[in-house]
Formats: C-alpha cells, structure tokens, sequence
C-alpha cells in the first residue's frame, strides 16, 4: 500500500469517527442527549488525529511542483 493510499484510507476514517462520534447522541448510542462523555471525547480527537496524519501522509506521497 502506497503513502497516497494509507493517506486517503486515514482520511476516510477519520471523517468516518469524527463524524459518529459527534453524531452519537442524535444516532441513538449516546449516553445522554447533549452531553460529550470521555467516548464521545476519545472517539473525536482519534478522529480527528486520523483525519490529520492522513492528510500529511497524502501530502508526503504527493511530489512538490
């Protein structure tokens, strides 16, 4: 697998967390509506550190002009 690929993969997954977990209340697997318990927390900065190191990943594949 290629850094490009890792990179996107990242990405993607990222985005998926993040958005679970900031969603999770409104999807029904919260704990209490309108709180941020430590899963929520925990489940969005992972997210949101995959969404990063993807990002940097894909910029490290991809050559300078």
């Amino acid at each position: 697998m290629t850094k490009k690929t890792l990179g996107l993969v990242l990405i993607v997954l990222g985005i998926v967390l993040l958005g679970i977990s900031l969603a999770a209340d409104q999807l029904g697997v919260g704990t209490a509506v309108g709180v941020m318990g430590w899963k929520q927390w925990t489940g969005t900065v992972v997210g949101a550190l995959l969404f990063l190191a993807g990002i940097w990943l894909n910029r490290q594949a991809t050559p300078p002009n």
